[in-house]
């Protein structure tokens, strides 16, 4: 049998999901229930440990396929990008609205009502997705209500879609000052390729999670010469944005936070430790 990325295949010596069947061995074979993230953010790890690190993240409201649950966590396939892994149970809900509307700001408050002065339940990350049932406003400030009662402030959101086509250079400068996470994906912590990732998903452009598949086969490859606003560049194991043709915005392990550099400067730095760019690529709109 052919070994596949476990990253991007849910598959097990017990278990796997269905459109495997024949390609993996497993002693069964699942479709999956279908569920949606039910907190603001949660990683998805490799195993069903929190002392491992996470993989990535997922955010309120994306929706997941659940092939197994068992001792308070689930085995999940993420609906945006096809990424495997494990999380809590309680993270997960069934039965719920579909979202109608996502977080556009880095990062926004949700209230128990429609009043600021009331103390926050959480913080939402951009590319939150939540129903909104109704609106109110207090005070001259507009509110999206959910269908809990719960409300954010109404000009923190639009409706699902309504970025597609934007410019995604633009929304991944929202996240300038960001605290870079190893896994995160998310407007309270994020790496490189989760800001790849995260600002074309909310400009309606699929992407690859990881660098190595971003570099792989995300768009097409160019050369140095032909650089332009929205290309990649890419170290092993690292991803940066050209902003224009010699700065580029990136979340790093230097400053520790997504920052604007120079080109040739980051270069010159990185090649220290990391050798020079292993390639530029161009994604596809």
């Amino acid at each position: 049998m052919t070994m596949l990325d476990r990253r991007l295949h849910a598959y097990r010596p017990d278990l796997a999901e269905a459109g495997l069947e024949g390609k993996v061995e497993a002693l069964r074979f699942a479709e999956g229930t279908a569920a949606r993230v039910a907190v603001p953010v949660v990683g998805l790890r490799p195993e069903p440990d929190l002392a491992r690190g996470i993989d990535t993240e997922l955010l309120l409201g994306e929706d997941v396929t659940v092939f197994d649950r068992a001792d308070g966590w689930c085995w999940v396939k993420a609906a945006s990008d096809g990424y495997v892994g494990y999380l809590p149970t309680e993270a997960l809900s069934e039965g719920k609205p579909a979202p109608t509307h996502i977080v556009t700001v880095q990062r926004s408050f949700l209230y128990p009502e429609p009043e600021l002065r009331k103390p926050h339940q959480a913080i939402l990350s951009m590319g939150s997705r939540v129903h909104v049932a109704g609106e109110a406003e207090v005070r001259g400030n507009r509110y999206v209500v959910l269908e809990d009662g719960t409300a954010i402030f109404a000009r923190h959101v639009q409706p699902i879609g309504a970025l597609d086509g934007a410019d995604y250079v633009d929304i991944a400068a929202r996240f300038l000052e960001t605290p870079y996470l190893w896994g995160g994906r998310s407007g309270l912590g994020i790496d490189c390729s989760g800001l790849v990732q995260l600002a074309m998903l909310m400009t309606g452009r699929a992407a690859p999670r990881d660098t190595d598949m971003q570099a792989a086969g995300l768009g097409e490859p160019i050369d140095r010469s032909d650089i332009r606003r929205g290309d990649l560049v890419f170290w092993k194991g690292h991803v940066a944005v050209f902003e224009d043709h010699e700065t580029i915005l990136h979340a790093n392990g230097h400053s520790m936070t997504v920052a604007r550099e120079n080109f040739e400067a980051a270069v010159e730095r990185i090649a220290r430790l990391y050798e020079q760019p292993t390639g530029y690529r161009r994604p596809i709109s």
